[in-house]
C-alpha cells in the first residue's frame, strides 16, 4: 500500500510527514529521505498539481494528491497501489478533519493542530494500510484538550481499549437514552429533461437513505424495501430499478437473502445508511408545459403551465421556474395565477416563484417580453426552462420502506419515523 503520507502547503513547504515503510528511498539525491520526497514534489508535482490528472509516477515512486484550500494532501507509494483506494483514503482524511474540527483543512489549522494530525494518521493507517476510517471510532481514540469532542465522547475516551476488537467499532455498547428514537429519511434528487412537445427524454434519480438513531444499547435494525438493493433487481409494483448502491460498513449484506432488507447495528447519531441511483423515474412529481411565440414587432409572448402530478394530500413547495428570455430583452410584463413572477435583467430570465402547489393543481403564467429594437445580432438560441422544487413524502424512484424494526435484548419500544423527500435543484430542464 502507501509508504508515506504528507501535507504540503501551496508553496510546497512540508507541513506533515509520516513514513510507514522503509522502502521509500530517495527520489532525488539529498541529505535525508523526507527532504528527497519534498524536493521531488516541488520540482515535478507542484508545477502540474492543478492539472487534470492528480497522480504522477517518477521511476518506481508514485505520488497521489488532492487539494484542500491551501494544502495538498499527498500519499506516496512504491508498489502498484490501488489508486481508487488511495484517493478514498485522502478524501476520507479531509472529511474526518472537517467534521472533527468544524473547519476546512488549511495551512494555519494544520500548524495549530499538528499533534492531532499525527494522532489521526496513527489511528487511520497501519503500516501503510487503511485501518480505521470511521469518524465515530476515531473520536474515541483521539483524546486531546483542543479537540472538539462531544461530551459523551470526552467522558469515555479512557475506555477505548475494549472497542478495538469489537465487531461494531462504530458504536459503543454502553449508550443510554431516556427516549429511544429512530428517524429514517429517503432523500432523492431528480434530474430530468423534457422536450418541447412534453415527452420525457431522461429522468435519473440520485438517492440517499439517512438515519438519525438515538437508541440505547446495541440494537439491531432491519429496514425492508420494495427493491433489490444488492443484486440490482426491480422493485415490486413500481418497476423502479436501483443500481450503483453503496452501503455504510454497518450494513450486513449477507443477512438479507432476498436482497430487499438492510440489517445493521446503527451508528449513534446521524449517518448515511445507503446511496443509490435510479434511471427509470417515469412518474415526475411536477410537469411543465411552455408555449413561446416570437412576434414581428420585437416581442416574445410566453404561456407556461405547471401541474402537480402527486397525490391530493401532498404538495410541492419552494417552486421556482426560470424562463429564459432573449439577451436584448428590455422589460417583461407578467401575470400569474399564484406566486410572483419578475424579470431579472442580469440573468436574462423571468423567475416565477410559487410558495406551494397542492397535488392535482395547475397554475399558469402569461408574460410578454419587449425587446430592444435592432439590438439583436442573430437568431435567439432558446435555452431550456429550469425548474426547482421540493416535495415531501414522495419518492420519484418509487422506492418505498415497507417496515422499520428495532430489536434490542432489553426489548424497549422505540419511536420510529420514515420520511421521503424529492427535490430538483436546477437539473429539471424543459426545452422550449
Amino acid at each position: 500500500m502507501i509508504s508515506g503520507f504528507f501535507l504540503f502547503s501551496i508553496e510546497g513547504d512540508l507541513l506533515i510527514s509520516r513514513l510507514f515503510r522503509s522502502d521509500l528511498k530517495y527520489v532525488r539525491a539529498t541529505h535525508s529521505r523526507r527532504r528527497g520526497i519534498s524536493d521531488a514534489f516541488r520540482a515535478h508535482v507542484l508545477p502540474n498539481a492543478d492539472g487534470s490528472v492528480p497522480i504522477l509516477t517518477l521511476g518506481s515512486t508514485t505520488f497521489f494528491w488532492v487539494r484542500s484550500e491551501d494544502v495538498y494532501v499527498v500519499a506516496v507509494a512504491k508498489c502498484n497501489a490501488n489508486a481508487a483506494l488511495v484517493f478514498e483514503l485522502l478524501y476520507r482524511f479531509q472529511t474526518i478533519w472537517r467534521t472533527t474540527f468544524r473547519a476546512p483543512l488549511c495551512e494555519e489549522a494544520v500548524k495549530k493542530n499538528f499533534a492531532l494530525v499525527y494522532e489521526m494518521l496513527d489511528e487511520m493507517i497501519d503500516f501503510g494500510y487503511p485501518q480505521n476510517g470511521d469518524l465515530h471510532a476515531l473520536k474515541m481514540f483521539i483524546a486531546h484538550d483542543d479537540l472538539r469532542l462531544d461530551d459523551t465522547f470526552r467522558d469515555d475516551t479512557r475506555r477505548t481499549g475494549a472497542l478495538l476488537p469489537a465487531r461494531t467499532p462504530w458504536r459503543r455498547p454502553d449508550i443510554r437514552y431516556r427516549k429511544n428514537e429512530c428517524y429514517l429519511d429517503v432523500v432523492e434528487t431528480l434530474h430530468a429533461v423534457v422536450n418541447s412537445h412534453g415527452a420525457l427524454l431522461r429522468a435519473d434519480v440520485e438517492g440517499r437513505v439517512t438515519m438519525r438513531a438515538h437508541l440505547s444499547g446495541m440494537p439491531e435494525c432491519s429496514v425492508g424495501l420494495n427493491a433489490d438493493v444488492y443484486g440490482g433487481g426491480a422493485a415490486h409494483g413500481t418497476g423502479a430499478l436501483l443500481y450503483d448502491c453503496a452501503f455504510h460498513p454497518c450494513v450486513q449484506r449477507d443477512a438479507a437473502p432476498d436482497g430487499r432488507t438492510l440489517t445493521f447495528v446503527p451508528v449513534d447519531g446521524d449517518f448515511e445508511l445507503m446511496r443509490y441511483r435510479a434511471s427509470n423515474a417515469t412518474s415526475l412529481p411536477l410537469y411543465v408545459r411552455a408555449a413561446v411565440e416570437e412576434t414581428p414587432n420585437e416581442r416574445v409572448s410566453y404561456r407556461v403551465h405547471v401541474r402537480a402530478a402527486i397525490d391530493a394530500n401532498l404538495q410541492a413547495t419552494q417552486i421556482t421556474v426560470r424562463i429564459p428570455t432573449p439577451r436584448n430583452t428590455a422589460r417583461a410584463r407578467c401575470s400569474t395565477q399564484a406566486g410572483k413572477a419578475r424579470f431579472e435583467a442580469e440573468e436574462h430570465a423571468i423567475l416565477w416563484r410559487i410558495p406551494k402547489l397542492p397535488g392535482g393543481a395547475e397554475y399558469t403564467l402569461h408574460a410578454d417580453a419587449a425587446l430592444v429594437t435592432g439590438a439583436r445580432t442573430g437568431p435567439w438560441t432558446r435555452s431550456p426552462l429550469e425548474l426547482t422544487f421540493t416535495v415531501l413524502m414522495h419518492a420519484a424512484s418509487g422506492l418505498a420502506v415497507r417496515y422499520l424494526k428495532v430489536n434490542e435484548p432489553s426489548q424497549y419500544r422505540a419511536v420510529k419515523w420514515v420520511r421521503y423527500l424529492t427535490r430538483a435543484t436546477g437539473t429539471y430542464l424543459v426545452r422550449i
